[in-house]
């Protein structure tokens, strides 16, 4: 090898040597400085220290330190409490507002109705003998505001007395019915009394039955207009 043999001089072989040795160098040099490159710190001192070779040989790879995405139960949204069912408040009712009746409307001279007038009896004494013939006054008078006409006529006219129980002992119409027209147009609060007799026995409507005198007691007196019946009246027979 050092003393090579040939037709051509020696420098020729040498100089071939030489160029394939310089090749050769250049071929393991340009490899050593791609495997420095390679292995050299970010801070260009080409040291790669022990701990960063363990690190690079001791760090997980990233599947082993992030789970795989299918492996991670991901938390669904926060379940929203359900609320409480509220009933819904009943309707309150409207409170009901009672209104006053309306005032009627009277006109003067008109026909006098129940509501315009009153009808009172009133005995000459609270207390009559048995089978005595006492004097009761039948009393007609205009409550209304205005003047109003009303027949007064003796067969719409009646005193009745009534027992305890509010039977019916006597009536003045029963056995001596009276027949008269007597209208009559009466001025705001006037009174018409009208005096009618009982003979003191009893009676029914008719007279068709035996007339008695009433058992002592207290008894009722209650008037009447045709349709207006009057407010009783304490009477005793005694």
């Amino acid at each position: 090898m050092l003393h090579p043999v040939g037709e051509l001089p020696a420098g020729v072989y040498w100089r071939r040597r030489a160029l394939v040795l310089g090749a050769l160098l250049s071929v393991v040099g340009g490899g050593s400085w791609l495997a420095v490159s390679a292995t050299a710190t970010p801070d260009g001192s080409g040291t790669v220290t022990a701990s960063a070779t363990q690190t690079a040989a001791g760090v997980p790879s990233l599947e082993q330190v992030v789970p795989s995405l299918a492996a991670v139960v991901v938390p669904s949204s926060a379940p929203v409490p359900e609320q409480e069912a509220t009933a819904a408040p009943e309707p309150t009712a409207a409170p009901v507002v009672e209104t006053a009746p309306a005032a009627p409307q009277y006109t003067a001279g008109q026909a006098c109705t129940d509501d315009m007038i009153a009808v009172d009896v009133v005995p000459e004494a609270p207390q009559a003998a048995a089978a005595s013939k006492p004097t009761f006054t039948l009393v007609v008078t205009n409550t209304s505001p205005v003047p109003c006409t009303r027949s007064l006529d003796a067969g719409l006219r009646e005193v009745v007395l009534l027992d305890a129980a509010g039977t019916r002992v006597w009536g003045s119409n029963d056995c001596f019915p009276e027949v008269s027209s007597d209208p009559r147009t009466l001025a705001v609060g006037e009174a018409v009394s009208i005096p009618i007799q009982w003979g003191g026995l009893t009676s029914t409507p008719g007279c068709s039955t035996p007339r008695t005198a009433p058992a002592p007691g207290s008894y009722t007196l209650q008037g009447r207009l045709d349709t207006k019946v009057g407010t009783p009246a304490a009477f005793v027979v005694g």
